[in-house]
């Protein structure tokens, strides 16, 4: 699990470097558009996935800020928020290449923003749902993107697999 922990951090990197790169064509008005999404925006859902990123990397590890809201606005420039993606997503592939078996076979505990509970259950199965959060998001920017009459990007897996960046990783 380590290396597909490993492939996916990287793949995310790929990923929202791809989205990122299709935002910075957008105007101001197209960023901040109302989509129907659920966070509203492309901006807002940018966001939206860079504070869910926060919230469980300091879950994960204890290191970091982690905002109290799911909605909340990090950064309301795009250059500004694509710094601060840039350096999450170096400080998600970096964490993932850290990781043990040990510790993804383990478990931890932790608040849910939503709720007063605690949560016990296991590294794996959270980190993974990390990964398919970012993903999740990034198929609505993409159809935030093509409804504003974007291209259509190719973030598919199999794609970064294919790149010099995620060549180690499937092909």
């Amino acid at each position: 699990m380590r290396e597909t922990f490993h492939m996916f951090a990287a793949y995310n990197r790929w990923a929202n470097t791809a989205l990122y790169d299709a935002a910075a064509e957008l105007s101001e008005e197209e960023l901040r558009a109302p989509t129907g999404a659920f966070f509203g925006s492309l901006i807002a859902t940018l966001n939206h996935i860079l504070v869910a990123d926060r919230i469980w990397l300091k879950r994960f590890t204890g290191v970091g800020t982690a905002p109290s809201r799911l909605d909340v606005i990090l950064h309301d420039d795009l250059a500004a928020l694509r710094r601060a993606r840039a350096a999450e997503d170096e400080r998600i592939v970096a964490w993932t290449v850290g990781l043990t078996d040990d510790e993804i076979a383990g478990t931890f505990t932790y608040t849910p923003v939503t709720s007063p509970q605690p949560v016990t259950q296991r590294l794996g199965g959270a980190l993974s749902h990390l990964f398919n959060h970012q993903t999740h998001h990034r198929g609505q920017c993409h159809m935030m993107l093509t409804t504003l009459g974007k291209p259509s990007l190719a973030l598919d897996l199999i794609y970064f697999q294919r790149c010099p960046e995620g060549r180690a990783f499937g092909c």
